[in-house]
Formats: C-alpha cells, structure tokens, sequence
C-alpha cells in the first residue's frame, strides 16, 4: 500500500483527505484531485454525534486522539486501498503523519508534526538547535495574570498554543495590558468553540518577547528532507499588534537576494530541528537586523484561499503539487508561473452581522485584480480578532510587478463598501417594561 514513487500517472488513484469542514480549502483540494483524475475519500471529525452527517461517505475520525484515528484509516485501507493521505489544515497533521507511518507512505514523523502544532514545543526545539526565537514562558491558562504580570519584560505577545491564523495573539506594552489579554485568551480558550476539540494545549498560553520588524512567510515543499521553496511572500502592512490580523501576502519578494538566502536557510534549519521531512510546509519569519526570526514553520500548505496566488506551469495549482507529490510524484521540478501575484485577506473591521457589500464590479474592474471572492454570508455572525477566525473574502492580483499587485490590492480594497448589522442586545420579556 506504500505510495508511488515512479512520476507515473494519477488517473484511478484514490486519496483521504482529512479536514476539519467542507469549507473552501476543502473544496480546493477535491477540485485538484478530480481535475488529475483522482478519486477522493474524506476522514473528518466535524461531527461528535453523527458517523455520517453529510452523507458523503466520510471517515468519521476523532483529531484529538491522533493515534487512534489513525487506526481506522488502517483498517478502511485494508479493504479500500489508498494511495495517499493529504490533511487540509494544521488540526489533521498528527492523525495524517500516524496513518502514513503505518501504510509506509512518506510523511513527516508523528513527533515532528505534534511539534509544529504546539507554540511551545516549536520554540523549544528552534532554540535548542541555535536559531533564533524570542525568549519565551508558558503559563496555566488558571494561573493568575496579575502575579505574572510581575515577571514579564515588555513589549510582550500572549499566544494560545495551538490556534492559528493569528487568532487569540495579543501584544501588551504594560501590566494592565497584560493582564487584560492574559483574561481575553482565556475566555476564547475556555469557550465551547476551543473547548470542543479537547486540546491539551487549551490549558496554556505563550508569552513571547515582541520582536519588532517587517514579516514574510515562505510557501514550500519538502521531498525526504530537501527544501523546495515555491514562494516568499513580503507582507507589506506593519504588524505590530495590539493584534496580528494579516491581510496583503505579495509575491516575489522585493527583498534584496542575500536576505532571501539568509530567510531558506533559517527555514532550512527549522525543519531540521523540528525534525520535518517530507510534505508541505508554511513558515512565518520576522525580520530586523539581528536577521531572519523563525516565528512558526507549519506542515500544512497556506490557509484559506490564498493558495490561488500561487499558479505553477501548465496552469497547476498548490493543492494539485501537494496531492501529486502524496501519491509519491516527484514535484521537484515545478515551478510557479513568472508573474507577480499577491492576495488581500479582507479584515473584519468591526463586530456584527453581515448584511452585504457594495461595489464588488468597481473591484473587480481595477487593473490587475483577477478575482474578488467575498465568503461573508447574509447574517453571519462577524467576530474580528483575536477572537475571530474568518475574513469578509479575498482579493487576488496579478501584475508585472510586485509594486503593481500591491496597489492593485489596495485600489480594489478602497471601492468595496460592506454593510454590517451592529448586534442589539437581547432584552427578555421580564426585564421589559
């Protein structure tokens, strides 16, 4: 049942996919795989009640328990043999790495992916190998902010373990700061939202010296522990908090070519430390000059939509190199289309309900803007950060130049005028007159 290796074809092949949803990177990778004539299985664990609650066929899996998860996708290969496991996001990579180690796919060790996905052990391991990290503590999510507050160095960032995209990340400059985000952090870890996935990690929160500079975050793949860098995207809006909602990912970078080694290098390093090897990666750097800051290596792809930045030759997409390179193709010789391309993530300004958006056409009509794709649904519940965990939609570009995708961005940005609902309280009928 081991995976391929011969570059042969994929038709009549068959992957799992495992995900958390059915939302739109989901949907992505299913479309890759019917596009290369790949038949596609999902494990999930969206539902705890239902073995089958949208009636496609899914595993039903527990995320949580990596282990056993992995067991039943043994047990399912047995009589439906499978030629690749991919997991859609960072929650499926432990269960993926289990279930590979055992049908003798290459994959990242379980050890490896469980690093990446815990702040703290992630650090742990960056620092042990020399690379540089901010200093860092982890504390009980019931430890008291206030005693602690005596003991950290400011500016400083408070960040849950495990969740990603920015969420729950809070910078503080003083102790009432501090003690604000430390009691912020702990009512979303402690909401049924989090508390739903028993995590282990839901019982801590990092506090981590702010280390000021620009950001990038690299785009890759790994084939048996070699680095295949498919993008560096320079992020050109300041992250300096009091929260870290990303926004503009453009790319090539305009950095100049010996930070871009130095960026691969350190990237390189993180892996080995991490003790990753095969698979894709997504890492976040921060960079002053002292150098590159290794803030997160992730063995996932890019979240979101904002894969369809990136475009290969022949017109390929990411998720099509990721599920070629799980059914044991050799991608190595991939490379992306020499255009310019970036993605607005579009930020939830204010909290409420989403009603609509105006000038959508306006957008789409500015040169270089390819796509305008607005996910917000009529009556959605908006939750901006560090809370919240979605954006209204995307914007995607392509240019000749960096500089142009950027101010494509920005121009399309400025035309979209969207509706939202501020939320009313709800009055009961006793406090009522």
């Amino acid at each position: 049942m081991s995976a391929r290796s011969d570059g042969g074809e994929t038709r009549g092949r068959r992957v799992l996919l495992l995900c958390t949803t059915t939302g739109y990177q989901t949907r992505a990778f299913a479309e890759a795989a019917a596009g290369a004539g790949v038949e596609v299985v999902y494990g999930t664990d969206r539902c705890k009640v239902l073995e089958d609650p949208w009636g496609d066929g899914a595993l039903a899996l527990r995320f949580e328990d990596a282990r056993r998860s992995a067991d039943v996708i043994v047990d399912y290969a047995r009589a439906n043999p499978l030629d690749g496991v991919v997991a859609v996001g960072d929650r499926p990579t432990p269960t993926a790495a289990w279930a590979c180690q055992a049908l003798g796919f290459l994959h990242n060790s379980p050890e490896a992916t469980e690093a990446c996905r815990d702040k703290y052990q992630s650090r742990e391991r960056l620092r042990a190998a020399g690379l540089r990290v901010p200093t860092f503590r982890r504390f009980q999510v019931d430890d008291d902010p206030r005693t602690i507050a005596r003991e950290v160095e400011f500016p400083c960032v408070l960040k849950p373990l495990a969740l990603s995209a920015s969420r729950g990340v809070i910078r503080a400059d003083t102790r009432e700061e501090f003690v604000a985000a430390f009691e912020r952090i702990r009512a979303l870890l402690r909401s049924r939202e989090v508390q739903v996935l028993r995590e282990e990690t839901s019982n801590f929160i990092q506090v981590e010296r702010f280390i000021p500079g620009r950001e990038v975050a690299l785009e890759g793949l790994l084939d048996r522990g070699r680095l295949k860098v498919l993008a560096l995207f320079d992020k050109p809006d300041p992250l300096d908090g009091p929260f870290f909602e990303e926004t503009l990912y453009v790319t090539p970078s305009r950095l100049p070519a010996e930070t871009q080694k130095e960026i691969v290098a350190a990237v390189g390093q993180a892996c080995k430390a991490l003790g990753l090897s095969h698979g894709p990666l997504h890492a976040e750097l921060r960079l002053n000059r002292e150098g590159p800051w290794v803030l997160e290596v992730a063995a996932r792809s890019i979240g979101g939509l904002c894969s369809r930045a990136l475009r290969f030759e022949g017109g390929t997409s990411l998720e099509e190199l990721i599920i070629r390179q799980a059914l044991g193709e050799d991608v190595s010789g991939s490379a992306r289309e020499g255009v310019a391309a970036g993605v607005m993530m579009i930020p939830i300004a204010q909290a409420g309900i989403y009603e609509g958006v105006e000038g959508v056409r306006a957008a789409e009509e500015t040169p270089g803007v390819e796509e305008v794709i607005i996910t917000a649904k009529a009556e959605q519940k908006l939750v901006p950060l560090p809370e919240g965990a979605s954006y209204l939609g995307f914007i995607f570009a392509r240019a000749a130049s960096p500089e142009l995708v950027e101010g494509a961005l920005r121009a399309a940005h400025a035309k979209l005028r969207f509706r939202i609902r501020t939320e009313l309280p709800v009055i009961s009928s006793r406090s009522a007159g």
